[in-house]
């Protein structure tokens, strides 16, 4: 044995954010945390389902929280790619909620023009850790983005797929309902009867 290395290992300690493969369902993340409870690990889980360390641990913990995982069939992330699908996720989001129109250019284009993050690896990682491709999550955003813009500015389908870079207006339709199992009519209906309530709500108080 290097002792020296052993030595490095020793010292060694872990920060940051984790994902990990594999974890899909529920249940898998229950099992996740209760391995990361049980080895007395202060973390939280991200929205996104990457492990936050909110303290460093040692060499010791985090191979064993590794072990524990590779017994069960998932495998914990190093920091370099778990960074990468971090900034993958944010910048899908960032495009998605807080650029006034999409951009004309495809997805992997936008991926590749920050930070060239294209590789079909890193995109394969992402489907392994999200358990969805990256354009299932594109797709997933565009139409969360789209409930807002119906539910909270009151805008036309219309424009809301002029907006989000659709074709026209039934494409979006079209992909609404196949991602919600509704269509955008209910969401205008739902917007309405909560209109309704806070004006009766409003009228009561006053």
């Amino acid at each position: 044995m290097n002792y020296s290395n052993s030595i490095n290992k020793d010292l060694e300690t872990y920060s940051s954010k984790r994902y990990v493969k594999y974890m899909i369902c529920l249940r898998d993340k229950l099992f996740l945390q209760s391995k990361l409870n049980k080895q007395g690990i202060n973390y939280r889980m991200t929205v996104h389902g990457a492990i936050e360390f909110l303290e460093e641990i040692s060499y010791e913990k985090y191979h064993q929280l590794e072990t524990e995982l590779s017994k069960a069939g998932f495998i914990l992330l190093d920091e370099k790619d778990s960074m990468l699908i971090d900034r993958i996720i944010n910048m899908i989001l960032e495009v998605i909620h807080y650029s006034e129109t999409l951009p004309k250019l495809k997805f992997r284009e936008i991926i590749n023009n920050h930070g060239k993050l294209g590789e079909g690896s890193i995109l394969k990682i992402f489907s392994d850790v999200k358990g969805m491709s990256v354009l299932q999550f594109i797709v997933i955003e565009k139409i969360e983005r789209a409930k807002e813009l119906m539910l909270y500015e009151d805008m036309p389908l219309s424009e809301i797929a002029e907006l989000l870079n659709y074709k026209n207006q039934d494409y979006l339709i079209a992909q609404f309902k196949k991602t919600t199992g509704l269509t955008p009519s209910y969401y205008k209906r739902l917007k309405m009867e909560r209109t309704k309530i806070t004006e009766e709500f409003v009228n009561e108080i006053h």
